[in-house]
């Protein structure tokens, strides 16, 4: 007769398998979502709040920023006259760029820089359709011109992880000293006002001072993996201060349990006492967010979230956004779908003192697969105009209530089942 701890009997082996496949059967996007951040505020006290916020992201808080807001189709104004600026460089990361009249704007300017400015640009393929008429536009005019992860055979091969990898960033960065990130393209849609159907809605930002680095930082790398060379010093300048924000900028990667864009947008709720607006383009949040959120709401916070309504491009996102609406009614937490056109925003406001703006969605590729880049800001000043933004969005906005969410119909309810389909897709 064996003593305790000899092998398992073959009984016993058998009966592991079923209960391992079906550990595996039930995994999801998220297989580390309950211990993702245990986090359920920032301390009171300024140093021990900067100090929590290095501890989670890796990097400090930074002083003397300066920062602008650039909405809607301003932003290829700003683009255009910081490529005219240029001294020494411009460098241009973009998920999408097409043919159209923001591309031939910007080609026009690149054109016309200043003689010897280097000019370096990197899109991603997925995104950037018919970047093929641009690219030789691009050489002529002197730029050296990259193409992030080619897809080429990941099609063919069925490699999923590498097509889900993209770069998700959106940069412009002049001379290392002046940078703009956000949630714009270099496409048609983001032309106008984001007044009507065909002009999308989104916010961008601008910002000087030594945050910059990390923005210069984040491009370096994407163009290291894109076939470049180092950048030279000169993009790396001494930064004197240009404002009074502390800032940091988050560069997020693919990371299969816990992103920094996880840990910046959890970090980001937990700082909220008061008030928590959110507005997010592709909202499709991990359960760890979602639980935080309604936490935020049972505790009294003010929470909203904005979200594109029935102008939504991608119709199974706008299905699987839906999907997460009900616990967070039920719970207190106010949701909008915006009506006049594509809400195309990531910012968040927090308590007026903490931003977030950038292309960092709250959806499964930007949470685990994507590289994405925000900026996270103490300034008292833009959380005053991001509120006041989000404000005015609003009365372009329908409230999706709960009493009457509750009651929506049988086809609705098998259409938000999407995201068990395909939802790391997403």
């Amino acid at each position: 007769m064996r003593e305790g701890g000899g092998c398992p009997s073959f009984g016993a082996v058998r009966l592991v398998w079923p209960i391992l496949l079906a550990l595996l059967a039930a995994g999801c996007p998220y297989p580390n979502h309950r211990q993702d951040l245990r986090l359920r505020a920032l301390p009171e006290d300024p140093e021990a709040r900067e100090l929590a916020i290095e501890q989670t992201l890796g990097i400090p808080m930074e002083p003397g920023n300066g920062m602008e807001l650039v909405q809607n189709g301003r932003v290829f104004d700003v683009i255009e006259e910081e490529i005219r600026a240029a001294r020494s460089s411009i460098h241009i990361a973009s998920y999408i760029w097409r043919p159209g009249i923001p591309s031939d704007r910007l080609l026009i300017a690149l054109r016309e820089r200043a003689p010897g400015v280097q000019c370096r640009v990197i899109v991603d393929p997925l995104g950037s359709v018919n970047f093929e008429v641009v690219a030789p536009v691009l050489a002529d005019a002197g730029c050296e011109v990259r193409i992030y992860r080619p897809y080429q055979g990941a099609v063919t091969a069925l490699d999923a992880v590498r097509f889900r990898a993209r770069m998700h960033r959106k940069m412009v960065i002049r001379d290392g000293e002046v940078a703009l990130t956000g949630g714009f393209g270099i496409w048609r849609s983001w032309l106008g006002n984001g007044d009507a159907p065909e002009t999308w809605r989104d916010t961008n930002i601008r910002v000087r001072g030594p945050v910059v680095r990390g923005m210069q930082l984040a491009f370096a790398q994407n163009w290291q993996e894109s076939g470049g060379d180092f950048l030279p010093p000169e993009s790396f300048p001494e930064l004197a201060p240009a404002g009074d924000a502390r800032a940091l900028f988050v560069a997020s990667t693919g990371h299969r349990f816990l992103s920094d864009a996880s840990r910046m947008w959890l970090l980001s709720i937990a700082s909220a006492k008061h008030r928590l607006w959110i507005a997010n383009s592709y909202f499709l949040p991990s359960e760890a967010i979602s639980d935080m959120l309604i936490l935020k709401a049972r505790e009294g916070v003010d929470v909203r979230v904005l979200v594109p309504g029935r102008h939504h491009d991608v119709g199974p996102v706008f299905a699987a956004q839906r999907a997460s609406y009900a616990r967070l009614l039920e719970a207190g937490v106010r949701i909008y779908e915006y009506e006049i056109s594509m809400m195309h925003s990531k910012t968040l406001v927090a308590d007026g003192l903490l931003s977030v703006v950038g292309s960092t969605n709250l959806d499964p590729l930007a949470l685990s697969h994507t590289d994405e880049g925000s900026v996270m800001v103490e300034d008292r000043v833009l959380a005053e105009e991001l509120a006041a933004a989000f404000e005015q969005d609003l009365t372009h906005s329908a409230e999706v209530h709960w009493h009457g969410w509750k009651r929506r119909g049988l086809l609705q309810k098998l259409g938000e089942q999407l995201p068990w389909l395909i939802g790391d897709f997403l």
